[in-house]
């Protein structure tokens, strides 16, 4: 070895032993971009279904893994909601929380996705008719008060007080929260429920909410409010319905795949809307009654399931019908819940769940056999 290497050697050999010494002071090991602590960070979403069964309990199914675990006794629901990691199940004496372990972490340019522990975080009193959120707030409406919860509490395993707000409707978005009113005015209110500033734009009657990449939205009686920010300010934009509509046949509740801005409501009676965000314009398709619908993205198809359990697909940009299957023999209280690739309907009467590939023709990939009948579903994971 020559000497000039052998000095060198030397030298690191003596910075190592120094740095390593039990009096030496170490640098604290520094957390990667994203680290949640208690969480693991996973390359993929991590989507779970929850499932309420006729027999009292509440279930996550792991569609990746089919693994099926109980998450809560919970007898006696009547709805279940989702912010996208916690499960709100609507029971006699109020609304059971549930951590369900999964979710992720948009920060625009790109996505983290987390899991942990499932826990049966306790239950709220009052009843919920409609649930948004995001990671600093979520805010349960009942159509006369929207109550406020902590997010951070919610995950560190505790019940927060609910602050509560007048409203009839609610959405959180750009780190504030949108709540309109009975009167139709539509106000800003920051995160500790300060209100902030109102909307130009008002919201008559509203009822049903979304939240999208390309804004949030408020159904109302003539139409939908989208709300969009820029410089920590709102502004509001109505996209009115095409001519007059039946209150029988306006969209009171919104469905679609997590932040994507193809929306879809039933129309009453009469076939189902389809809301284009990027367009900012309805169409109707169908004009059957439709019980279960769904958007599932921006050139995909618009999913809705008829009463006679068959299961149709729209062009979201004509209104024509493009694929259908039987999926139900009895549809009793169907769902249908969109991830990034398929889509799932719960068969009550079949005690089961049915995996569908959307973007192939509506071909059923799957079907999950459960220990009771699925009443109710909502997807957490996004």
């Amino acid at each position: 070895m020559s000497a000039h290497r052998m000095a060198i050697t030397l030298a690191a050999a003596g910075l190592l032993a120094t740095a390593c010494g039990s009096g030496a002071a170490q640098a604290p090991a520094e957390k990667p971009h994203g680290y949640v602590e208690g969480a693991e960070e996973t390359s993929e979403a991590q989507w779970r279904l929850v499932l309420t069964g006729d027999d009292g309990r509440v279930r996550l199914l792991d569609p990746a893994t089919e693994k099926v675990t109980e998450a809560a006794t919970a007898p006696g629901v009547t709805g279940a909601g989702s912010d996208g990691r916690f499960a709100y199940v609507t029971v006699p004496g109020g609304i059971r929380v549930i951590d369900t372990g999964v979710w992720t972490v948009d920060h625009g340019d790109h996505v983290h996705y987390y899991k942990t522990a499932v826990r049966d975080v306790g239950t709220l009193p009052g009843a919920a008719a409609a649930i948004t959120g995001d990671p600093s707030v979520t805010a349960i409406s009942d159509g006369t008060t929207v109550r406020v919860l902590d997010r951070k509490a919610l995950e560190s395993g505790k019940l927060p007080a609910a602050r509560e707000l007048p409203g009839s409707a609610a959405v959180a978005y750009a780190e504030h929260l949108v709540i309109a009113g009975r009167d139709g005015t539509v106000r800003v209110h920051d995160r500790q429920g300060a209100e902030r500033s109102r909307l130009t734009e008002r919201c008559p009657q509203a009822r049903g909410h979304a939240v999208t990449r390309r804004g949030a939205v408020l159904g109302c009686a003539d139409g939908a409010l989208l709300v969009t920010g820029r410089g920590g300010r709102l502004t509001g934009t109505k996209i009115p319905y095409p001519g007059r509509v039946p209150e029988t046949e306006r969209a009171t509740g919104f469905h679609h795949r997590p932040d994507t801005p193809i929306l879809a409501a039933k129309a009453g009676d009469r076939g189902l809307w389809m809301l284009d965000l990027a367009a900012r314009s309805w169409k109707r398709a169908g004009s059957a009654p439709m019980v279960a619908v769904s958007g599932t993205g921006e050139d995909s198809p618009v999913l809705a399931l008829d009463a006679d359990g068959t299961l149709r697909s729209y062009d979201a940009t004509t209104g024509k019908e493009r694929d259908r299957t039987a999926v139900l023999k009895n549809p009793a209280t169907p769902v249908i819940q969109v991830d990034t690739a398929r889509a799932y309907v719960n068969d009550s009467a079949g005690r089961r769940v049915i995996e569908i590939d959307y973007r192939d023709g509506l071909r059923r990939a799957r079907t999950f056999d459960l220990p009771s009948a699925p009443a109710h579903l909502v997807e957490t994971g996004w």
